[in-house]
């Protein structure tokens, strides 16, 4: 491991980071060595990636001088925060800014920081179209990682900005999946009329990832979208049919809708499907499926993914 570049990489439990680690892992000849940062060393995710050839820390990203000490000696990192733990993009916008400072202080040479757009910047505060949420966010998701970017740029700090895409393991474990109505009909329910969705499977977000770490600090500066697939509902609802060899339809409500659904985060969700439907030029023109294929070409479509995940889908 001692001739190896290290990266460390943040989230390594969760989809994102722990898809880079086995990215990188499961390539015996690859020039980086994997630093999993984890806030258990002991779980089994944790144990597993150890097993694998990862050195093993364990971090807080909550402070700052815990995040300083994982990426000390490193040649890269990789940084996720993840907002469903606390829904605080206030918690977010500081933990950016000790991931930036802790990669400035150890003269990373490219750091990958997981982000997305500020939606402000498409939907000011003051335009009804979309609700306004906690007083300061349309999409707070977004809006926490997209106004932490500065953070990274203001420390100097050689970083490649990375946009993820709607997750189909969403349909698996988030509840989005197609559901059985009264008449025991499937159907899945968004609010993206008939526009695009760019999805991902979330193990290609790593492995893209893991691209562009080979490319290299060329690519410090550059925003850069991902995506497997850019599909309208009716054409998901299609290829759920064919993988699971019954009808799937789309039911297509309004965002208004999606936001009165009341589980924790609905309006979150609601107002992102709004701006995914409102804006889908912008977001499926930045999260392009033929470069998130050169950076990985294993890249699944959703039609891919669904041969291997489709038992999974839990239908209601």
């Amino acid at each position: 491991m001692s001739d190896k570049k290290i990266i460390v990489v943040f989230g390594t439990t969760g989809a994102q980071g722990g898809g880079l680690a086995h990215a990188i892992l499961n390539d015996k000849g690859s020039e980086f060595a994997v630093r999993a940062v984890t806030r258990d060393k002991n779980s089994d995710k944790a144990k597993a990636l150890a097993k694998l050839g990862a050195e093993v820390v364990e971090a807080d990203i909550d402070h700052e001088e815990s995040v300083k000490k994982a990426v000390s000696g490193a040649y890269g990192a990789y940084f996720v925060t993840f907002f469903w733990d606390h829904f605080s993009p206030e918690k977010e916008y500081e933990q950016a800014r000790y991931m930036a400072e802790a990669a400035k202080s150890a003269g990373l040479k490219h750091v990958i920081w997981s982000t997305l757009e500020d939606t402000r910047k498409w939907v000011p505060l003051d335009d009804d179209s979309m609700p306004t949420l906690n007083d300061k966010y349309k999409v707070p998701h977004f809006d926490g990682k997209g106004m932490s970017d500065h953070h990274f740029t203001d420390a100097g700090v050689p970083v490649t900005f990375m946009y993820a895409s709607f997750y189909w393991e969403n349909m698996i474990y988030f509840g989005m999946g197609p559901k059985r109505g009264e008449d025991g009909k499937l159907a899945i329910t968004f609010p993206m009329g008939d526009k695009k969705m760019a999805g991902i499977a979330a193990e290609d977000i790593g492995k893209c990832a893991y691209g562009i770490f080979r490319k290299g600090p060329s690519l410090a500066g550059k925003t850069i979208g991902i995506a497997g697939d850019q599909l309208t509902c009716a054409a998901m609802a299609e290829q759920l049919s064919k993988a699971l060899g019954e009808p799937v339809s789309y039911n297509e409500i309004t965002p208004e809708q999606f936001r009165s659904f009341g589980f924790p985060g609905a309006e979150d969700l609601g107002n992102m499907f709004q701006f995914y439907r409102d804006f889908d030029a912008h977001c499926n023109k930045i999260r392009d499926v033929g470069y998130a294929r050169e950076l990985n070409p294993e890249l699944q479509n959703f039609e891919q993914w669904l041969k291997e995940n489709a038992k999974k889908l839990p239908l209601e």
